[in-house]
């Protein structure tokens, strides 16, 4: 294995990645698996539940280093993560959990990110107080506020109802067009990859591998009903394909 740094681009290239089970059977999750995005690009990372979208997040973090196969990253190395959970400190306000994560963040930054989140009323607030749309809120403020240049983001808007997962997607798309970073996002939902991505990476069952690579032109708010359709029935078809 190994991470080197580059600096406006995004390799993995995984040969192999197992775990062992308790009995000592090795099982493979991703297997000749690759993938690349430059700066400023989204890429989305879609493909049935357990194949192992997860453990690649957790490789592309640095969290994981038990793999053959090697991940260039951008070289300062500032990575934003948003997990499935937010994750929050609940004896901490919503303002310390952003700065604890980036204790070097400006007051002007935070500001102009509450505002955009519409975190402003909620700074004094702690999490045991906060409903789970703005609990996901400030977990996207907390990676923003460290200024990544990478930016992984595992399924952060699961279990949210749908006007409110598109609110905080049109948020969401606001932040990493201003901040011109490579995107990382792992998804169950065709519509919401369709709407985010610049590339959508489908995966295969496990071992996954990237079986296919769609292109989604931009602007995406100018995608006619007929595209969105079509890129859809594209990726559902490699699905029942297996």
């Amino acid at each position: 294995m190994s991470r080197v740094g580059d600096r406006a681009r995004l390799e993995a290239r995984v040969a192999r990645k197992s775990f062992r089970t308790a009995s000592g059977q090795s099982v493979p999750v991703l297997a000749n698996l690759s993938f690349a995005l430059k700066e400023g690009e989204t890429g989305a990372l879609i493909g049935p539940s357990g194949c192992g979208k997860s453990t690649l997040m957790r490789i592309l973090a640095g969290l994981d280093r038990s793999f053959e196969g090697s991940v260039h990253v951008p070289a300062d190395g500032r990575v934003g993560m948003v997990f499935q959970e937010p994750r929050l400190l609940p004896w901490r306000s919503v303002e310390d959990n952003v700065r604890l994560a980036a204790p070097n963040v400006s007051e002007a930054e935070v500001a102009a990110l509450f505002a955009t989140l519409g975190l402003s009323e909620h700074r004094t607030h702690f999490p045991g107080e906060l409903s789970v749309g703005l609990a996901r809120r400030t977990a996207l403020a907390r990676a923003f506020a460290v200024r990544p240049t990478l930016l992984l983001l595992d399924e952060p808007f699961v279990s949210l109802d749908a006007p409110l997962a598109r609110q905080l997607q049109r948020d969401l798309a606001r932040l990493v067009e201003s901040r011109g970073m490579i995107t990382v996002l792992v998804t169950h939902d065709i519509d919401e990859a369709i709407a985010l991505a610049d590339r959508i990476f489908v995966l295969s069952p496990r071992p996954a591998h990237v079986v296919d690579e769609i292109e989604v032109k931009a602007p995406r708010a100018a995608m006619s009903e007929e595209e969105r359709k079509a890129v859809a029935a594209r990726i559902e078809a490699l699905w029942e394909a297996g």
